[in-house]
């Protein structure tokens, strides 16, 4: 274990206790000796961690330190790379610039060996066929699912039928062909999932819906417990 990843399990151990904890506790949960615990609390401190206690006392976390970026296990670079590559690749404009924005400002504040690391991750995003076609509307739709705005959309369907609704969007699932809004439907009165290559309007409406994103998405998981199998990109949802 890298010396940035035993800080950061015990920047991790220590948030987990609500507590002050000894410095014997901290070393068997983290697997150093207590003397090497004692150097990388110091360490922690000198980065600004607000730790406080003392040998013989006990250490504790105050709440409100965020984790400083530099803080990476070789996992979860690895994961932050392929993911925002992912986003730049597969993404709409505005995601893409941010995914790639993300990586920069990461890579600014790591320390050599990591920031070595970030820029040469051999994880990469392959291109094949049944790329999912970007809709005319997808900067639009996230801002409505954040803002909670009701929105009109007109929608075309499978068969070509084309319908007006005023919907609740509340979240947006990102499928490898297709991209899915869900919603609540006003003039249905129910749920209904609509594929955004297939919205040819879409237009914020004054106002924002009752509720928040998360109740809409537990009220859909309860009406749907075979949600696994109800936003197959193939449903659009227009009935």
């Amino acid at each position: 274990m890298s010396r940035s990843e035993r800080l950061l399990a015990l920047l991790q151990v220590l948030r987990s206790h609500r507590r002050p904890v000894s410095g014997q506790v901290l070393a068997a949960q983290t697997g150093v000796s207590l003397r090497t615990l004692y150097r990388d609390i110091a360490s922690l401190q000198a980065q600004g961690a607000d730790i406080e206690g003392e040998r013989g006392v006990g250490y504790q976390m105050r709440p409100g330190f965020l984790l400083p970026p530099l803080m990476f296990s070789a996992e979860e670079l690895d994961a932050l790379v392929l993911g925002m590559r992912w986003v730049a690749d597969r993404g709409d404009a505005a995601l893409a610039r941010g995914a790639s924005a993300v990586l920069a400002k990461v890579g600014a504040v790591l320390p050599p060996d990591l920031r070595r690391d970030l820029h040469e991750s051999a994880l990469l995003v392959g291109t094949g066929p049944g790329r999912a076609p970007p809709g005319p509307a997808l900067d639009l739709l996230r801002p409505a699912i954040r803002e909670r705005r009701r929105l009109q959309i007109t929608y075309e369907d499978a068969a070509g039928g084309v319908s007006r609704r005023v919907v609740w969007p509340f979240a947006l699932v990102y499928f490898d062909q297709s991209r899915v809004l869900m919603c609540w439907c006003e003039g249905r009165n129910d749920f209904r999932n609509f594929r955004t290559d297939r919205i040819r309007q879409a237009a914020p409406m004054d106002g924002v819906y009752p509720g928040t994103r998360q109740q809409l998405l537990r009220e859909w998981r309860r009406r749907r417990p075979d949600h696994g199998q109800s936003l197959l990109p193939e449903t659009d949802s227009s009935g």
